[in-house]
């Protein structure tokens, strides 16, 4: 008979009782801060088990972290608990209590986005320019490889509107953040302030990354209509 396995992830100081709480058998555990190689070794270990520190399952990256492991085929047998530190199983917000379950789907992504990995709650790309659920732009997808520029960084830009823009970052962007936007040009470069309005932590394929919606603070409209009309799809 195969021995059961655990993998426990959650903050350093709370592990040792976490650890107590895995099925008999072989136990593992990971620093909260440390999900990719918690990822790297479920997706090598197939274990029975995991356990998952409540105040970490509520964050981006534990959402973000849940919904890669049940979107994986070959996962499907490991039953995901959702765990608190002092000794309750308690379930992510909004759900009724339960011992041991498999974390439910999050809010839906993104439609520009992989079904992999989403904080809950993320609304649709600029959706939240306008708190009544329409946009306040037309909003045009962007080629593969267009790169854009936010404090001085390198990001991808998935789409555009001359009110704001969708973006995917290797460095970390966070709701409230105020930001210098450049949109690179050869003939008229746009630089704006700008507001994150959402973002969302993703693992897809075992690669961190913060994709995140930009308002745009005193942009250059007339600049930014160009850019769309130039490389822009189809506007939505």
């Amino acid at each position: 008979m195969a021995v059961p396995t655990t993998i426990v992830i959650g903050p350093a100081e709370h592990l040792p009782a976490l650890r107590a709480r895995g099925v008999a058998g072989e136990t593992s555990a990971f620093e909260d801060t440390d999900a990719l190689g918690a990822l790297d070794a479920i997706t090598d270990q197939c274990p029975d088990v995991v356990l998952i520190e409540r105040g970490f399952a509520d964050t981006s990256r534990g959402v973000a972290l849940i919904r890669r492991i049940e979107a994986d085929p070959a996962l499907v047998t490991c039953n995901i608990r959702v765990v608190a530190a002092d000794g309750r199983d308690t379930p992510p917000s909004g759900r009724a209590p339960a011992s041991s379950e498999k974390l439910a789907s999050p809010a839906a992504a993104p439609a520009a986005a992989p079904v992999t990995a989403f904080a809950t709650s993320v609304p649709p790309a600029m959706v939240t320019l306008d708190r009544r659920g329409t946009r306040r732009a037309p909003r045009a997808e962007m080629p593969e490889g267009i790169a854009v520029q936010i404090d001085g960084n390198t990001v991808t830009l998935v789409d555009l509107s001359v009110i704001g823009a969708q973006v995917i970052s290797s460095t970390s962007l966070k709701p409230g953040q105020r930001v210098r936007f450049t949109l690179p040009d050869p003939k008229h470069a746009m630089r704006c302030r700008a507001e994150v309005t959402w973002a969302a932590f993703e693992i897809p394929k075992g690669a961190a990354r913060y994709r995140a919606g930009i308002e745009f603070v005193d942009p250059n409209q007339k600049v930014v209509a160009g850019f769309i009309q130039a490389h822009g799809r189809d506007a939505t």
